[in-house]
């Protein structure tokens, strides 16, 4: 049975991942489970599938310790969302909901703290970041703090085990519906979401 919230190419997942790089990093501990808010670096395989995730933990952060003793993570990504309210269609018989793009990674991390490693990790990281800026920033400038710096970090590769990406952007819903949540959600600033929506809908007139 086709799924009817999956990707249509690898290309989703990779622009969804691309344009919204703050993930959950989520692991067991002896007490529970652990998360980290961090920026993640995608690395792609020829296909275009994301083969491998990256980016760095504070050497403080106690969810390190949680790694080196199980290196399974899971690393949530989560795009454009938001509430859908029957308030802006024609049939208010509809039930409100709330479309997303997301993609679940499972994953195995393995740790590094070699400063060749980290600083070609960082220099990925910002660069991808400070593309396009007017007087991009350079590690270079923060001069010898950077050794200081660098010594607070410990990396982190993490290959992918199995990708689980979930597009709810309206693909079951009726047409003259779909047309009032395109209609509701830029009237209120989600243009967003609606991007991703009109991306998903192959529908005439969207």
């Amino acid at each position: 049975m086709t799924d009817l919230f999956a990707p249509r190419t690898p290309e989703d997942v990779a622009d969804l991942v691309l344009g919204h790089p703050l993930a959950f990093v989520v692991s067991a501990d002896l007490d529970g489970p652990r998360s980290t808010l961090l920026p993640i670096r995608p690395k792609f395989g020829d296909d275009g599938e994301v083969v491998r995730l990256e980016g760095h933990f504070a050497r403080r952060n106690p969810q390190l310790e949680a790694i080196r003793r199980d290196p399974r993570a899971l690393i949530l990504f989560l795009g454009p969302n938001g509430y859908v309210s029957p308030s802006w269609f024609a049939d208010r018989s509809q039930a409100p909901t709330w479309n997303y793009a997301s993609v679940q990674f499972l994953t195995e991390l393995e740790l590094y703290e070699d400063e060749p490693s980290l600083t070609e990790h960082l220099r990925d990281l910002i660069g991808a970041n400070e593309a396009g800026r007017p007087g991009a920033w350079s590690i270079e400038e923060t001069g010898e703090r950077f050794q200081r710096l660098i010594r607070g970090i410990v990396g982190f590769r993490a290959a992918v085990v199995e990708a689980r990406p979930k597009f709810k952007l309206g693909q079951d819903e009726r047409d003259d519906v779909f047309a009032d949540m395109m209609t509701g959600l830029r009237a209120n600033g989600a243009d967003a979401l609606a991007q991703w929506m009109d991306r998903f809908a192959d529908r005439p007139g969207t």
